[in-house]
């Protein structure tokens, strides 16, 4: 059945006029978020399998080629799923916004949420001002760390762009454990001497894991 040959009670956008948000369902509110169905399915209905099926949390995680091997769903669809996830990960992190920075906990509650779901290990580096106030934060690089990609001028020169005088390496283990590896730490300890050298201190090197995490500066 089409949207259109439902009762007005039923189609989402006109229960979301007359009653608000609050009275859909997760099913109907998905269907306004992705507008159209496809042949033989509505959007609605579509909604209800696709959350039966896999759930929102497992959709939300998924890549976007991983959501467009699932029926029904294209290019336009699996870009406006994990557009909705992103802005629920923006929307907690900025309810948790850390404009200070006063030790290694305060990394983990900054990039947790930014990087619990992904895949592969991601490198940012945090800049900060003599005062431990964030200045900038600047993404570097995706997958496994290796010293050939890591290289001192990209992750010094946005630090120097923004004034920096401290910076904090951040990154994740998708495996959960945020023990680091033999190359993580020829990375933290060549970049530490680099920043010694330009005087631009490395406080710290972070490592996000599932839940936990590690840090060079506590761990020593």
């Amino acid at each position: 059945m089409k949207i259109k040959e439902l009762l007005p009670d039923s189609r989402p956008r006109e229960k979301f006029l007359k009653h608000g948000p609050e009275r859909l369902s997760d099913a109907e509110l998905f269907a306004i978020l992705l507008r159209t169905g496809f042949s033989g399915e509505n959007v609605v209905d579509m909604s209800n399998r696709l959350i039966s099926e896999y759930g929102l949390n497992k959709l939300f995680e998924c890549s976007l080629k991983e959501l467009q091997q699932i029926k029904g769903i294209g290019p336009a669809k699996a870009m406006q799923i994990l557009s909705i996830a992103e802005i629920s990960k923006r929307r907690i992190q900025s309810e948790k916004l850390i404009k200070k920075i006063s030790c290694a906990e305060d990394i983990f509650n900054l990039f947790h949420e930014k990087l619990r779901d992904k895949r592969e290990e991601c490198f940012y580096v945090l800049m900060l001002n003599t005062q431990n106030n964030i200045v900038g934060e600047q993404f570097i690089s995706k997958g496994i760390l290796d010293a050939s990609i890591i290289h001192p001028r990209e992750i010094f020169r946005p630090a120097i762009r923004n004034s920096a005088s401290k910076i904090i390496l951040v990154h994740n283990h998708p495996s959960g454990n945020p023990t680091p590896s033999d190359e993580d730490l020829k990375i933290t300890e060549r970049l530490v001497k680099n920043g010694e050298e330009l005087g631009i201190k490395v406080l710290d090197h972070v490592i996000i894991g599932d839940g936990k995490f590690w840090s060079w500066a506590e761990k020593g």
